[in-house]
């Protein structure tokens, strides 16, 4: 009888932690644990961190890393099977979406600054790019001061079109400041004259003007809104242990020679759909950036020694 009572409470202690241990999971990983699934959030044109390609699929460089932190996350969680759902996303919805529940892992070419942190979190940063402007080469802009008095287009939702409204006021230039819904909109305009440029992220720019009827013909502005400012895949803010997993995740693969190969893959080789080749090879403070990964929104934090 007291072996049958001892053996009872073996048992009985058992479940009781193996019930403490699935209580310990909270946050996005119990969301993950108990839906069976992780909901990523693409863009459908920032190349070539996330877009569609020929056949509507989402691909990229922000892409890839999040399917890096899919493989962490099925391993913390010892489950293979965990759906991947993909949920499109723009710069407009990108930070609700993420708040509210809706998307676990924004994956595509958003800003880390102070003012997002308020809101979201991000992990180890991926990108470094600066705020610049597109147009016409036939248009000879290059400075800031020469888009007085003209139409100017940003996306809305942007840091780059508050940094545009915000130098539009202090310098007192006049601009007819557009927003549009997203990226692939607002070049057009410019390609379609309805705008002299569009204020983007310098890489997103690029890989605009590289898919263009003729990228001759359009030019990037040497002068820059900002300093060279840190992209991050965004995730939901005061979830440290989910957190914790991506952090991890992305910086593992940054520091691996994996991390240099998938940089390469998008920026120094050709890419879906057209075989573009954005020529971008990694940097001195891009390498700063995966050496020694952070998550810091201060583009001092990754200035080359």
């Amino acid at each position: 009888m007291k072996r049958i009572f001892l053996l009872g409470t073996m048992i009985a202690a058992a479940v009781c932690t193996t019930q403490a241990g699935a209580q310990e999971l909270t946050g996005t990983l119990k969301k993950i644990k108990d839906t069976g699934a992780i909901t990523i959030g693409f863009r459908d044109s920032s190349v070539p961190f996330s877009y569609l390609d020929d056949n509507q699929k989402p691909v990229g460089f922000a892409m890839d890393i999040c399917y890096k932190i899919v493989d962490a996350v099925k391993k913390e969680l010892k489950n293979d099977k965990i759906e991947v759902k993909l949920n499109p996303v723009t710069s407009a919805t990108r930070i609700p979406l993420i708040a509210n529940g809706t998307v676990d892992l924004e994956c595509g070419s958003t800003t880390n600054n102070a003012d997002r942190q308020k809101q979201v979190a991000f992990t180890n940063t991926h990108f470094l790019t600066a705020s610049r402007f597109v147009s016409k080469k036939a248009a000879k802009l290059d400075k800031i001061d020469d888009l007085k008095g003209k139409s100017v287009v940003s996306t809305s939702g942007t840091t780059n079109i508050k940094q545009l409204t915000e130098a539009n006021a202090a310098r007192n230039l006049g601009i007819n400041v557009i927003p549009a819904k997203d990226h692939a909109e607002a070049f057009l305009m410019v390609e379609t004259d309805r705008a002299v440029a569009f204020v983007m992220d310098d890489i997103l720019l690029a890989s605009l003007a590289a898919g263009a009827r003729d990228p001759s013909a359009y030019v990037i502005s040497k002068d820059a809104f900002s300093k060279a400012e840190p992209y991050g895949i965004m995730l939901r803010k005061d979830d440290a242990p989910f957190k914790k997993v991506v952090d991890a995740a992305t910086a593992e693969l940054y520091k691996s020679p994996e991390g240099a190969k998938i940089y390469d893959k998008w920026f120094t080789q050709k890419i879906p759909p057209k075989g573009l080749n954005l020529n971008v090879p990694m940097g001195a403070e891009q390498k700063k950036a995966f050496a020694s990964p952070s998550d810091s929104p201060d583009p001092d934090a990754y200035a080359a020694n």
